[in-house]
This record gives C-alpha cells, structure tokens and sequence, in this order.
C-alpha cells in the first residue's frame, strides 16, 4: 500500500510538543514502514513518554552520552537503542532542541510489546536519528484518534517511585 503525500506527518510542530502530549498523540496514528519497495502501515495502540533529565526513567536522567546524545535533538527523529542485548527499540524524540524527550513505541496493532514491533518493521540501530520528516524508510501518517488509557509506566523499577507512578504510558482502550 502507497502512503498518500496529505497524509504524511510533516509538521514538526507535531513532534516538537513536550513528550506526555506527543506520546498521547501517537496513538491512533500509522507508523509506515517501506521495507524492499512495500510500504507497510501499522496503527499505533500504545506508547511511553520519557520526560527529561529529572525524569529517573528517561535515559537521559544520567546525562549525555554517546548513546542518548540523539534526545538532545529537536523532535521529529528515532532514538533507537538496544534492550538487554537483543531488542531494539523505536523511540520518537519529542520536543525542542536540547530538551531531551522521547517517546517509546510499545504497540502496534498486531505486536504487542516494543521488542517485537521493531522486529516485524525491521528496525534496527541504522534507524536511530532517522528523520521521521523526511525519511523514505519510515515516516507517521495521519490516523483517527482512539480511545485510550492511561496506566503507569512499565520495567521501570530501577527508578525512583514519583516516576514509577506517573501515569505516562498510554493504551488503546
């Protein structure tokens, strides 16, 4: 399936709002992906937001390094970093240049859990810093909005309990 060019997320407004507002946005929107010539469109059905350097769950609390040097940058590009030694995982940074946000795509619809998505889209470190505005490998294509639910996040028991709290993961109800 061809995406439509009115249809394409271009707008880094979009992806410039601070995470807990993009990540809530995300849902109900298409991930494409062209993979040899096929585009494939997967709905997104859940995300979470990664807020800052205060934030004791956002890579970024520790600061800048080499790795999370990418959510220094200005919304609208993939953070992509290796989980446990096997799974990639797809982030989108969020807000402004040198606020380090992003938000993690745990859910499309048909995968379930952010390890598996990033396989079935053939996702890797190659994607990380890829502009979601420009790329012909991935881009967002507009969706309807869908109902969904708030929880706290999850896997996170490394951080302190006010952030194990926050209700910044977001599922399709």
């Amino acid at each position: 399936m061809q995406y439509s060019d009115n249809m394409r997320i271009i707008d880094v407004d979009f992806f410039t709002r601070d995470g807990q507002t993009l990540a809530q946005s995300l849902i109900g929107k298409y991930i494409c992906r062209n993979i040899d010539g096929t585009i494939h469109r997967y709905r997104i059905t859940e995300t979470e937001c990664y807020i800052g350097t205060e934030d004791t769950a956002c890579h970024a609390h520790k600061g800048r390094t080499a790795r999370t040097d990418i959510m220094w940058a200005e919304g609208g590009v993939c953070y992509v970093y290796l989980c446990y030694g096997i799974h990639n995982m797809l982030n989108f940074v969020s807000g402004t240049e040198g606020t380090p946000q992003a938000v993690l795509i745990r859910g499309v619809e048909g995968y379930k859990g952010p390890g598996k998505l990033t396989k079935a889209l053939s996702i890797d470190r190659s994607f990380n810093g890829e502009n979601l505005l420009e790329s012909d490998r991935i881009w967002l294509e507009d969706g309807e909005s869908l109902p969904y639910t708030a929880t706290p996040r999850i896997g996170i028991n490394y951080a302190e309990e006010k952030d194990r709290n926050a209700l910044w993961r977001f599922v399709v109800r």
